[in-house]
């Protein structure tokens, strides 16, 4: 009897560690994945704002304020809506290396504070959205590999050949006695990167307006949260018998899709992707004058020059009046003389 060798696992296996030292520094995975999410974000950002003709250095000023804007959204989302997930010390609610971000409410306060800082800088939001809208979901999938090292975001127990084999001391209560689970953070994973690569498609092959791609970005993402949340078991805020999450998902589909509609109906306007020029400022311009008064001064002194060595009939004809200085100058001389003779 033949026995297979390197058989495929049944499961997929939790890492056994969710970080490493850098010298005296822990390093958490959770955290190394947005590192990495938010990178690859920015790089495609700017990249796809270039493409639009925007300036690509907007964009890491953007960053400078969206993503400590995102953390804290996120973590405050988080903090309301899963308050029994809070660790127990002082900083639990700042402990966003041991997990947990909304991504609603990152999304959500990054937003107002990106718009705020475009159009500070005289610069139309709704391109910009769309130039971004791709790039979150980049950064949100990639993120979700952290959720994997931390053994959270799974779901329902399966059998299934993808499950998510969780150690004991990670399964919720109730569910102590199953082994494997949905893993919806890979699911996740998957639909944000598919969705990123239906956008781009859309934006070069489709009308897309301002906002467009934004609005079908929270339709989207949405949308696969509705599934999610129906499969995820981890502790949730819960109203009327449903999570609280599972609400915003079904709120997010339904405005994303109408947003989408009224931004395609919206006629084009002009849109500014590239601040204008500052006008020089006033000792700058009266510096600029004064130099083209010299040169102008400069070059009539020259033309003097030539007249001078040219034929006297070519001075009298190209300078009247130093003829008649000549002679008013031979007259005076000529008067005088006659007064002396007297």
């Amino acid at each position: 009897m033949v026995h297979a060798t390197g058989a495929l696992p049944q499961f997929i296996p939790s890492p056994s560690i969710s970080g490493f030292h850098l010298g005296p520094l822990l390093i958490h995975f959770y955290a190394l994945g947005y590192i990495i999410g938010i990178t690859l974000a920015v790089l495609i950002t700017r990249h796809r704002w270039r493409a639009m003709g925007g300036d690509p250095d907007v964009v890491n000023d953007l960053a400078l304020w969206v993503v400590p804007a995102g953390i804290i959204g996120g973590r405050i989302y988080f903090d309301i809506t899963t308050p029994q997930d809070i660790p127990h010390v002082w900083y639990g609610p700042l402990a966003v290396w041991s997990g947990g971000l909304g991504i609603w409410g990152g999304v959500a306060l990054a937003t107002l504070v990106g718009a705020w800082r475009l159009r500070r800088q005289g610069l139309t939001v709704g391109p910009f959205a769309n130039a971004i809208a791709p790039a979150l979901l980049v950064a949100q999938g990639v993120g979700r590999l952290g959720n994997y090292f931390n053994k959270e975001l799974f779901g329902k127990p399966t059998t299934l050949p993808w499950a998510l084999q969780v150690p004991p001391g990670y399964r919720p209560p109730g569910y102590e006695l199953f082994a494997t689970f949905q893993p919806t953070f890979l699911y996740e994973l998957i639909w944000d990167l598919a969705l990123a690569a239906l956008l781009v498609w859309l934006g070069h092959h489709a009308t897309v307006k301002n906002w467009s791609l934004f609005a079908l970005y929270v339709a989207g993402y949405s949308a696969f949260r509705i599934f999610e949340e129906a499969v995820r078991i981890d502790s949730s805020e819960h109203f009327l018998g449903l999570r609280l999450n599972m609400y915003i998902a079904i709120i997010g589909t339904v405005g994303g899709l109408a947003w989408f509609v009224l931004a395609q109906r919206r006629d084009n306007r002009e849109s500014v992707v590239r601040a204008p020029r500052p006008a020089p400022d006033a000792p700058a311009a009266a510096a600029v004058d004064e130099a083209d008064l010299d040169a102008t001064d400069a070059e009539h002194a020259t033309d003097a020059e030539h007249a001078s060595e040219a034929e006297p009939g070519a001075v009298a004809q190209d300078a009247p009046e130093a003829v008649a200085s000549v002679e008013a100058t031979a007259d005076s001389k000529a008067n005088a003389d006659a007064a002396g003779q007297s």
